[in-house]
């Protein structure tokens, strides 16, 4: 592994100031049933990134892909149960009640990703997590403990039935202070009109369900004044080139950054941040992506740079990652990111080139997701060597679930036309669709009764593949047109 180099001395000698932040706690779901108000039930974290219902045309989506990521949802949703407390037994109990719910988080993916869809690219279960827990989350600050209840009544509000009491008791101090806090964000004045601070906010898009949501997680946000925190951070933002309809998300995932001094430490942490090679024209995406980025403090970001030097990446390439990637510096250096990279060593990875190119997959479980890809591997007869060669070509790779894609994949290439090898020549093919990109494409090329590449069957467009394919029909008649009349010369001269 590259030593740290001078990249230490020349980008972070300006490390001096620390920003520090506080972070609350999610609570621990419990089977409470609580009674809703008289009113229509909305799910005001519906669509927490997109604001919009979700609709899809699912004709582009064949029902074998449908049902892979019904199964892909639903594990996704299990372990957000289980890391909320939930037994097994539980979370699975409620899942299966749950189908409308289920649905309607396929149609968030859709929505999400439906360019992906249209190309026939497959997601990866990496991708279905980053796309659905932040939502899951969303619900879950939004209706605590009853967010059971809520999954498995969805559309519906949950059912009034005997309240039970929680597990664990609430600190009446902390009760109070976000009651308080809370009833704050109603309160009118003799005018008959809410605080300056929540008008403005509602004016930007968050409505005032919203505002008491992100107020129950976060009560300093209740007490935050308009002109000296709120508006300064939000024409900041619109100032970076923010659209004003990204405003209520990012609030929404980080009401921190609205207690953040502009000039003391916002505006320094992204100078921080742009020395490493963060892109200034790109702020708008990555606080979007990402505005945890600007709360985590100094010294936290300075340990996964230093860790990303010492993996052998340059500051230019550090800087794309933080650009691409900015949720890498969440991760823990100690217990997840070099762990993983570790991990990846043994197989003969270029460690820096993985990072560069598929960060996200540094996010995985070693024990959960990577070995059980390894062994996939090993087990169809390839090498590690062979197995670092496909993983290095296709950082993605280890973020595809095994039972619903590449099982299924392998079990379909064993049919075609080539030799083992060429997987490792083209891992990518199992990014691919099965149903929308593999079969029907393979099914052209041995009807044509000619041979391409495993990557010319799949990389290429549709109208460059035809091109392709059909020079090479043309090739292969003239050559049997040129073959047939050798023959005939060969039976004349014999005459």
């Amino acid at each position: 592994m590259r030593a740290f180099s001078a990249f230490h001395s020349a980008k972070l000698s300006c490390l001096s100031k620390v920003v520090i932040f506080t972070t609350t706690t999610t609570p621990t779901i419990t089977r409470t049933r609580l009674s809703f108000p008289a009113k229509p039930f909305s799910c005001q974290a519906q669509f927490a990134d997109s604001e919009i219902d979700g609709s899809f045309s699912l004709k582009v989506v064949s029902p074998t892909l449908l049902a892979a990521e019904r199964e892909e949802a639903k594990a996704v949703l299990s372990l957000f149960f289980k890391k909320q407390g939930l037994s097994n037994a539980v979370a699975t109990r409620t899942i299966n009640k749950s189908d409308h719910f289920i649905d309607h988080l396929i149609a968030k993916l859709h929505y999400i990703y439906k360019s992906r869809y249209l190309v026939g690219r497959e997601l990866t279960t990496l991708e279905i997590r980053d796309a659905l827990i932040p939502y899951l989350e969303s619900l879950l600050e939004e209706h605590g403990n009853i967010v059971v209840d809520v999954v498995e009544n969805f559309p519906n509000p949950p059912v009034k039935e005997k309240t039970v009491v929680p597990v664990s008791q609430p600190n009446p101090t902390l009760d109070s202070k976000k009651l308080k806090a809370m009833s704050r964000v109603s309160e009118i004045d003799p005018d008959g009109k809410l605080r300056p601070h929540i008008l403005y906010l509602i004016e930007l898009g968050l409505d005032l369900e919203k505002i008491r949501a992100i107020t129950q997680r976060f009560p300093a946000f209740a007490y935050y004044s308009l002109e000296g925190k709120i508006k300064p951070v939000v024409e900041f933002l619109l100032d970076l080139g923010v659209p004003k309809s990204d405003i209520p998300t990012i609030l929404n995932k980080r009401p921190q950054l609205c207690g953040i001094s502009l000039s003391e430490n916002l505006i320094p942490t992204m100078t921080f941040l742009e020395n490493l090679g963060v892109d200034k024209k790109q702020w708008a995406k990555v606080i979007y992506r990402f505005p945890a980025l600007l709360t985590h403090s100094r010294q936290k970001v300075k340990t996964t740079v230093e860790f990303l030097c010492e993996m052998g990446l340059s500051a230019e390439s550090i800087g794309k990652v933080l650009t691409r990637s900015p949720n890498i510096i969440s991760y823990s250096v100690e217990d997840k990111l070099r762990p993983t990279a570790e991990y990846f060593l043994s197989l003969g990875v270029d460690v820096a080139v993985l990072l560069f190119r598929c960060p996200q997959t540094f996010g995985l479980s070693i024990e959960a997701n990577l070995k059980p890809v390894t062994e996939f591997f090993l087990e169809r007869g390839y090498s590690i060597e062979e197995i670092g060669t496909m993983i290095s070509r296709y950082g993605a790779l280890y973020t595809f679930s095994l039972s619903e894609n590449l099982i299924p994949k392998w079990e379909f290439f064993l049919t075609m036309d080539y030799s083992k090898s060429e997987l490792v020549k083209f891992p990518q093919y199992f990014g691919y669709s099965l149903e929308e990109r593999i079969k029907p494409r393979y099914a052209l090329v041995k009807e044509s009764g000619v041979s391409l590449l495993l990557n010319q069957v799949l990389s290429l467009s549709y109208s460059d593949f035809e091109k392709v394919l059909d020079k090479k029909v043309k090739k292969m008649l003239s050559n049997k047109d040129k073959s047939g009349s050798s023959d005939d010369l060969r039976s004349d001269n014999v005459h």
